[in-house]
């Protein structure tokens, strides 16, 4: 980036802080995850593409239903470095979370169908929670918490 022309087709940090209702700090976190990238100046300053705006909103809207930064680096990954994405490149990253997001929308209905009984209930048991423990099929792994693969987070699954 060596003329004013150049710097013209960039964004500052504090520019795309702005645009994007993120903080520099967060910014510059993504950056740091791989998330997203920046060039220096001559002046040693970050400057982003213009294309920065839409990831950092994408970033903004996965993280709303609990996609990690990981599962969108990884998303990411399917996207062109260094030139803005076309629309092909952002239907194939849409499809790596359609079925996970699938399955998140049919937990959470569960959820809501099924929480007034169970709050209700008051058992506090997983021996014969309809949520956690359909059919006490976890009575085999012994006492304490055990949770079925697809009715809670993955960090509940045990290894």
């Amino acid at each position: 980036m060596n003329s004013s022309v150049a710097e013209k087709n960039w964004l500052s940090v504090g520019e795309v802080a702005n645009r994007t209702g993120v903080t520099v700090s967060a910014l510059h976190f993504y950056e740091q995850k791989g998330l997203i990238q920046s060039v220096r100046n001559q002046g040693n300053q970050r400057r982003y593409a213009r294309d920065v705006l839409r990831r950092v909103a994408i970033i903004k809207v996965a993280q709303r239903t609990g996609i990690s930064l990981e599962q969108i680096k990884q998303a990411f990954a399917v996207l062109p470095q260094g030139q803005p994405a076309l629309q092909q490149h952002w239907q194939q990253m849409s499809e790596l979370w359609h079925q996970d997001l699938t399955s998140r929308i049919e937990q959470l209905s569960q959820l809501r169908d099924q929480l007034s009984m169970c709050i209700g209930c008051g058992c506090l048991s997983l021996h014969y929670c309809p949520l956690r423990n359909p059919g006490d099929q976890l009575a085999t792994q012994g006492a304490g918490a055990h949770f079925l693969p697809g009715n809670g987070d993955s960090a509940d699954v045990p290894s």
